[in-house]
């Protein structure tokens, strides 16, 4: 199967209580399919050095930032390893996949994988020059919808954003932490296009605007007592 390893794309994103969150899966279901895996848990562990630079220049908001991750879809074997930088509001990824000892060879003993050379080369340099480490554990439960008629545009509700700064592997622990006190989706606009108009209105008329949020910067923040 052929998976993608590069992306550039329009991300958005939105905080919903729970009536804004059915008004929306309620208004999409003629224009919108359920994603190949519709709903999954998603875990990543975020990396950073001594200092947290990467988060704290993330946090000042930049015009230019970066992230680097790993994450995991549920149980799946395939560890996908991941840089994150955004310009303004498009969004440039690059990763590759592995497998869980490919994953443990390259972070215990520098050991490369036999393919993406090129990437994990650009990889390994990114962690080496920002002298990068495993920093938190960040986890949700997705649900994933791709339209109908474009299918550059796709939307994601997660749901029981949690964490933990212990434990540093890609799976739930009694130690995570919810980050919010109440029921709250956020939802994620991607799409390489405009949005429709027909999105748009929806949005407009229940008065959903978009937020700048990212989940690790804001769990960072709450854990620090700045939210």
């Amino acid at each position: 199967m052929n998976i993608q390893n590069t992306f550039r794309r329009v991300e958005q994103k939105y905080v919903l209580d729970k009536k804004q969150y059915k008004i929306i899966k309620d208004s999409i279901s003629e224009h919108f399919d359920k994603d190949k895996f519709p709903t999954s848990k998603i875990y990543n562990i975020y990396f950073d050095n001594d200092n947290n630079d990467l988060i704290i220049n993330s946090l000042e908001k930049p015009v230019y930032k970066e992230k680097f991750r790993v994450r995991k879809y549920g149980d799946s074997g395939e560890i996908f390893l991941e840089m994150k930088q955004k310009y303004k509001s498009v969004v440039y990824k690059r990763r590759v996949i592995l497998t869980q000892d490919e994953y443990d060879a390259y972070l215990d003993d520098g050991i490369f994988p036999s393919h993406d050379k090129q990437i994990m080369s650009e990889i390994d340099y990114y962690m080496k020059y920002y002298n990068l480490k495993p920093f938190m554990v960040v986890a949700y439960d997705r649900e994933s919808f791709l339209s109908k008629d474009d299918s550059d545009f796709r939307l994601t509700f997660d749901h029981n954003l949690r964490s933990r700064d212990n434990k540093l592997i890609l799976e739930d622990d009694e130690s995570d932490k919810m980050y919010f006190s109440d029921e709250k989706w956020i939802m994620e606009l991607k799409s390489t296009n405009n949005l429709p108009l027909w999105f748009i209105d929806i949005l407009s008329k229940n008065k959903i605007y978009p937020v700048s949020f990212s989940k690790i910067g804001n769990i960072y923040k709450k854990e620090r007592g700045n939210v």
